[in-house]
């Protein structure tokens, strides 16, 4: 068990998504009431988006993460470059202060990494995600047949013939109650926020996370998934979302998927069972169902077809709703 736990860490310990650091702007300085001048204003502290910049080298160049002038809070940085004010500076004496320099702003501020990624997969533990992203990319996540392998998001590329490049976020499994940051729920959702599109992987045999914990059937574990999402943020319920169905190879694969796909058809008959709390307020709908296999490769090059289909599609609807505003504002200013 040691030995396991040191080689996770050498595996994912280089991988940082949450960095607290300590900020403070600089004092204004001392004024001189007998010559009536005015002391310096102290400096400020900004923080400046960089190409290449992670939170591990900031932690690694600044191991005592204190930054004495400037940090930022509310606002995002996505662009090198972009900076936000976060720790101002104290004004120099003057008249107004009675020539005595003020202190410049100190505080504690939570830097949030979420990664971009055009493809999300979204699971439960052992679905097969990870295995999965080795399959349709370049990626080597660390994998094996016991559940929450996966500790950090792993990103892979999907290459095309012509020389199209998606990227893809293998994220940790989520567990019920995710949303409520149960099994650091936040830590995984929060990277789901900026992908275009969603991979539901789901086991056709159904989930059980612990002997503890009641047996979820694939119905249900999608009726879950959708349900975590819902209550961490509304608005990923409009995302395009695909759905893999894992694990075909095993006995009685078939049988089980049929009943599942008649479920998904049909899905207001089979959520009466559940407990209220587990059903969304819309079932998901998918762009694509496609029944896979990681370890036989069966249904992995329809996947990987599907995922660009889904994906240029929304990037035509984008520029068709585009042109069609344009058109709008255009036609509003000529009846003006």
């Amino acid at each position: 068990m040691v030995w396991v736990s040191r080689v996770l860490l050498r595996q994912y310990g280089r991988f940082m998504d949450d960095l607290r650091i300590y900020v403070r702007g600089g004092s204004g300085g001392m004024g001189f009431p007998r010559l009536g001048g005015e002391g310096g204003k102290g400096g400020d502290v900004w923080l400046v988006a960089q190409e290449k910049l992670t939170l591990k080298k900031i932690k690694d160049r600044y191991p005592k993460k204190r930054f004495v002038a400037g940090t930022g809070s509310n606002r995002e940085l996505n662009k090198a470059g972009e900076r936000l004010l976060v720790a101002r500076g104290g004004i120099g004496g003057c008249l107004a202060t009675n020539f005595l320099p003020s202190k410049g702003q100190n505080q504690m501020i939570h830097l949030d990494l979420k990664l971009i990624a055009d493809v999300g997969l979204v699971g439960f533990p052992n679905a097969g995600k990870s295995s999965l992203l080795t399959k349709i990319s370049h990626a080597t996540p660390q994998i094996a047949d016991y559940a929450f392998t996966t500790i950090k998001p792993e990103l892979g590329t999907i290459k095309y013939a012509d020389f199209k490049q998606i990227t893809v976020a293998d994220l940790p499994g989520l567990i019920e109650g995710a949303h409520a940051n149960k099994g650091r729920g936040h830590s995984f959702l929060k990277h789901v926020e900026r992908t275009n599109q969603l991979l539901f992987v789901v086991d056709v045999s159904g989930f059980q996370l612990a002997s503890t914990m009641p047996f979820r059937t694939a119905f249900e574990t999608v009726i879950l998934l959708a349900k975590e999402l819902e209550l961490y943020k509304e608005e990923l319920r409009t995302k395009p979302a695909i759905l893999a169905v894992n694990k075909m190879d095993l006995p009685n694969a078939q049988e089980k998927l049929d009943e599942f796909m008649e479920q998904l058809q049909n899905p207001c008959d089979y959520m009466q069972s559940l407990p209220t709390g587990m059903i969304p307020e819309n079932p998901v709908k998918f762009k694509e169902i496609v029944p896979i296999s990681t370890y036989s490769g069966e249904g992995i090059e329809k996947i990987i077809m599907c995922i660009r289909k889904v994906l240029d599609e929304e990037a035509e609807k984008k520029i068709e709703d585009y042109q069609r505003k344009q058109i709008h504002s255009l036609h509003l200013s000529e009846s003006s």
